[in-house]
C-alpha cells in the first residue's frame, strides 16, 4: 500500500507535536514504519488518509464496544453539544450514567467521573491512601494504570522489591512506596504483605491484563488478592478501565465473582470519548471531597458530551440480551482460527481471548506475566503487523498490546482476517 499522505502528515505533526504523536505507541515504533493517520471510520472499518480501508481491531484502545460511529451515539453526541458543551455545574446526565455503572458493576455504590483513566487510577490510589491512612502500594510488572508517576515503576532484580523510576521525571521518592511485583505469584504477593502488610494502603490491579498483551489470571489468583487483601485491611483496585463492560457487563468482577472495594473505569463509559470514572463502597467513596477529607476536582469531570455518548452506549448494552453471547462468539472464532493458521505455519504462539478481548504472542511457552511476555518474538510481530496492514487488516501496532472486537463486527470480516493472517505468513515464511 501507498501511504504517501500518511508519511507527509507525520512529518508535518513532528514540526509543532512532540515526537509527532500524542500517544507513544501510535508513533509505531515497536513495529517500524509510518503512522497511518485516519480520517474516518464506520462500524467495524476505519479509513485513512489515502483512501485505504482496515477492519479495525484497536477501536480507539477498546471504547468503541458498538463499532465506529453507532447512529445511536452520534445522536445523543449531536443533541448534547446543541444543548452546551460543558457547564462546570452538576447535571442530571452524571446521575443516569452513574445509575447505569452501579447497577452493573458489582463493586459500585457510589462514583465519581474524571477525564481519562489515569485520572480515575490516580484518584483511587489517593482514595485508599486516605482511607487507610497508609502511604505503599502494590502494584504488578506489566500492568498499566496509566501515565501517572506511581505506575511508571518497575520491579528491581528480585520478586519483592521495592520499585525504580522507569521514566525520567518520576522521583524516587515516589518509587520508594511503590512495590512491585510478578503478575499471577500468589507467593510474592504473601511475601509483600508479610514485610510491608500494616504499610500498605492499597493493591491495583488490572484484573486481566491488557497491556503487556492479554493476560489472564491463573484459576483462583483473584480470590487470593481478595483474601490477602481483606486479611490486612488493604484496600483492593480492580483497574477495569480495559475490561470493564468488554469481558461481561459487569468486567471481569462478574466474571470471576471476587469484587473489588475500588473499580477504576473509562473507555466502554464514554462511548468513544475521553472520561474516567472511580467507585466503591459508599464507606470508602463518601472520604472524598465535600463530604470526607481526600479532595478531588476536575473542570471538566462529568462533561456532557461524554455522558451523552456513555448513556447511549450502556443503554444498548444493557438491552441487549445477547450482546456478549455473540461477541464471545466472535472473538473465539477469530482467536480459534488465528492459533490453526499459526500451526500451520509453525509459529510459536501462544493464544487467548475474555469476551470481545484477545491477544496472541509469538512466544513458544506460556505467557503468565511480564517475563515471559517479554520472551516474544517482537521481529515476527513486525512483519505480522505490516503484512497484515497491507492486506486491510489494522492491528495494534506492538505486540503487547490486547485486540477487540465490536457489535459491528461480522463472521465475513472475521473469514477475511483468517485468510489475511494465513496470506501474510506464507509471504513471511517464503521471505526467510
Amino acid at each position: 500500500m501507498n501511504f504517501e499522505r500518511s508519511i507527509s502528515a507525520f512529518a508535518r505533526a513532528k514540526n509543532v507535536i512532540a515526537g509527532g504523536v500524542n500517544s507513544s505507541v501510535r508513533a509505531f515504533k515497536a513495529v517500524g514504519g509510518t503512522p497511518i493517520f485516519m480520517k474516518s471510520g464506520s462500524g467495524a472499518m476505519i479509513s485513512d488518509i489515502d483512501g485505504h480501508e482496515f477492519i479495525d481491531y484497536v477501536l480507539s484502545w477498546g471504547p468503541l464496544i458498538l463499532g465506529h460511529a453507532h447512529p445511536a451515539v452520534v445522536r445523543s453526541i449531536s443533541a448534547a453539544a446543541a444543548r452546551g458543551s460543558s457547564f462546570g455545574t452538576p447535571t442530571e446526565a452524571e446521575s443516569e450514567l452513574a445509575e447505569l455503572i452501579c447497577a452493573m458493576v458489582p463493586s459500585v455504590e457510589r462514583v465519581r467521573f474524571t477525564s481519562s483513566g489515569t485520572e480515575a487510577t490516580r484518584r483511587a490510589v489517593r482514595l485508599a491512601r486516605g482511607y487507610t491512612r497508609r502511604d505503599k502500594i502494590v502494584k504488578f510488572a506489566g500492568c498499566y494504570h496509566g501515565a501517572a508517576d506511581p505506575f511508571l515503576i518497575s520491579a528491581g532484580s528480585s520478586a519483592l522489591t521495592l520499585g525504580v523510576p522507569n521514566s525520567p521525571g518520576v522521583p524516587k521518592s515516589v518509587a520508594a512506596d511503590t512495590i512491585v511485583i510478578p503478575y499471577n505469584n500468589a507467593q510474592a504477593l504473601e511475601n509483600a504483605f508479610a514485610e510491608y502488610g500494616s504499610q500498605i494502603a492499597c493493591v491495583i490491579v488490572e484484573p486481566c491484563v491488557g497491556n503487556m498483551g492479554l493476560v489472564l489470571p491463573h484459576e483462583g489468583y483473584l480470590a487470593r488478592l481478595r483474601e490477602i487483601s481483606t486479611r490486612y485491611k488493604t484496600v483492593l483496585i480492580f483497574d477495569e478501565v480495559l475490561s470493564g463492560f468488554r469481558v461481561a457487563r459487569g468486567g471481569m468482577q462478574e466474571r470471576t465473582g471476587v469484587v473489588p472495594d475500588l473499580t477504576t473505569l473509562g473507555k466502554v463509559i464514554g462511548g468513544g470519548l475521553p472520561v474516567g470514572a472511580f467507585g466503591g463502597r459508599a464507606e470508602i467513596m463518601g472520604y472524598l471531597t465535600p463530604d470526607g477529607p481526600v479532595f478531588h476536582a476536575g473542570t471538566l469531570s462529568g462533561n456532557p458530551l461524554a455522558m451523552a455518548a456513555g448513556i447511549a452506549t450502556l443503554k444498548i448494552v444493557r438491552d441487549d440480551a445477547t450482546l456478549y453471547e455473540r461477541l464471545e462468539v466472535l472473538t473465539k472464532l477469530l482467536t480459534d482460527g488465528l492459533h490453526e493458521i499459526f500451526d500451520k505455519h509453525d509459529v510459536p504462539h501462544q493464544t487467548a481471548y475474555a469476551g470481545s478481548t484477545f491477544g496472541y504472542f509469538f512466544a513458544a511457552e506460556p505467557v503468565s506475566d511480564l517475563e515471559s511476555a517479554m520472551k516474544s518474538d517482537v521481529g515476527l510481530y513486525a512483519k505480522y503487523f505490516h503484512a497484515m496492514l497491507d492486506r486491510g487488516i489494522y492491528l495494534a501496532p506492538s505486540q503487547f498490546e490486547a485486540g477487540f472486537v465490536s457489535s459491528a463486527h461480522t463472521t465475513r470480516d472475521i473469514e477475511r482476517t483468517l485468510a489475511a493472517a494465513d496470506s501474510a505468513l506464507s509471504e513471511i515464511r517464503a521471505a526467510v
